[in-house]
């Protein structure tokens, strides 16, 4: 049986106090506590840590070196309790983020200088996967996930939803007309997912209901890679909010079927492990970006 903390710290007080009544007073707890705690040491030990005369307590040779291990873990778990509590007061350390590369570009990046602003002792590892990855394997701490969420053993936190809208680039438009009606994308070039099948599903209002199964004529595994096929104007895309903001601003994509399209939004999610309390630069990390992320 392993030695337990309760234990080392009645041998620490009682050696310190010089009496096991000043140890009990010292700790909070009874006499008969104290005593019953040296005890059970001794007996785990199989060894004597202190002579018991009737006027005071004695350390023999064997006692005189388990004290000084005793101080060192005690000590260094203080040390360990302190800077966690400095942690939570600025978090610091390794904090390891995965999201697909769109999201990191366009809506985590950006706002990373602000938050290295506020958490200059954060370090930031950012890793892109256009695929949900395993997060124990991949050692991450933070992943975000856009779409339903189909792991049921992963914590969440919702950060944000993006709409979906079907865009062109005003070059592509020119060249090959605007579609007027849903049925007119049979006759246009459609850029869609890989890997992804039901993000070729486009939330546009039809003979069929309320989703349009996308005929590609250029397929990418990045939404990035559909963006900038987009910008070039090679076809007509389905893009999430997040990602082109800017292009919409700036004319560089425009929205079609906008009559047709159904309001549909993707939720987006960071999920993580979670056995214990998180840790203060996670924490952190997930209210920045829920609040920014909720900014209109």
């Amino acid at each position: 049986m392993k030695t337990t903390l309760e234990e080392l710290l009645a041998f620490r007080a009682v050696v310190d106090s010089g009496s096991i009544t000043a140890a009990a007073d010292q700790l909070g707890q009874t006499v008969s506590g104290i005593s019953r705690a040296l005890s059970r040491l001794e007996k785990k030990l199989a060894t004597t840590l202190l002579r018991r005369t009737t006027r005071r307590l004695e350390l023999t040779e064997e006692g005189q070196g388990f004290l000084a291990r005793t101080r060192s873990i005690l000590d260094a778990m203080d040390e360990a309790e302190e800077e966690l509590a400095a942690r939570r007061q600025a978090p610091a350390g390794l904090l390891r983020v995965n999201a697909a590369s769109p999201f990191m570009l366009h809506a985590i990046v950006p706002r990373l200088p602000e938050f290295s602003r506020l958490y200059p002792k954060i370090q930031l590892e950012l890793n892109t996967d256009e695929l949900n990855v395993d997060l124990l394997e991949q050692r991450t701490d933070i992943a975000i996930r856009i779409g339903p969420l189909r792991d049921s053993t992963l914590h969440a936190r919702p950060l944000c939803s993006s709409r979906l809208r079907v865009l062109a680039s005003p070059a592509y438009l020119q060249a090959h007309g605007r579609p007027r009606r849903v049925a007119d994308l049979a006759q246009h070039a459609l850029i869609g997912n890989s890997q992804l099948p039901s993000l070729n599903q486009w939330p546009l209002r039809g003979p069929q209901g309320d989703s349009y199964a996308a005929a590609l004529q250029f397929s990418a595994s990045s939404g990035e890679t559909m963006r900038q096929l987009a910008l070039a104007g090679m076809g007509v895309v389905c893009l999430a909010d997040f990602m082109t903001e800017t292009d919409r601003a700036n004319g560089s994509l425009v929205p079609v079927l906008v009559r047709s399209t159904v309001e549909v939004r993707q939720p987006v999610n960071a999920v993580y492990y979670r056995n214990t309390a998180l840790s203060s630069r996670i924490t952190a990390f997930l209210d920045f970006m829920a609040a920014r992320l909720a900014e209109p």
